[in-house]
């Protein structure tokens, strides 16, 4: 059974950066596309950028040029690294991953708050 882990968050002042970990168990790590999503309060989860297994990355436009996705396939891991972040960027950050007919392979897990605030 496949299982996410996400870490990292935290609270952070508007223009900072932060770097959030989503670490992988019980699948082969390599063989499918990750995505990171983003939910805040009273509002619907958004997709904030996604890899695939081959490395082709995806953006929302509210984040491109900011945020940057990458994966590390030895470590089971996927990262974000969020920069210039603004206020509206506060939300519980969730990963998972989605194999080549695009089902997704797990539960939805804890997430990781990132609060942008002065």
């Amino acid at each position: 059974q496949v299982q996410f882990v996400e870490t990292g968050g935290g609270l952070v002042q508007p223009g900072g950066s932060l770097r959030l970990s989503c670490a992988a168990s019980g699948s082969p790590f390599s063989a499918y596309s990750m995505r990171w999503y983003r939910q805040a309060p009273g509002k619907q989860r958004e997709l904030v950028a996604a890899v695939s297994k081959d490395g082709s990355t995806f953006y929302a436009d509210v984040v491109k040029g900011r945020f940057t996705i990458s994966r590390d396939n030895a470590q089971n891991t996927v990262y974000l690294q969020m920069n210039s972040l603004k206020p509206e960027d506060t939300a519980g950050y969730y990963c998972n991953g989605y194999n080549v007919y695009g089902t997704q392979l797990a539960s939805w897990g804890q997430g990781t708050q990132v609060t942008v605030s002065s």
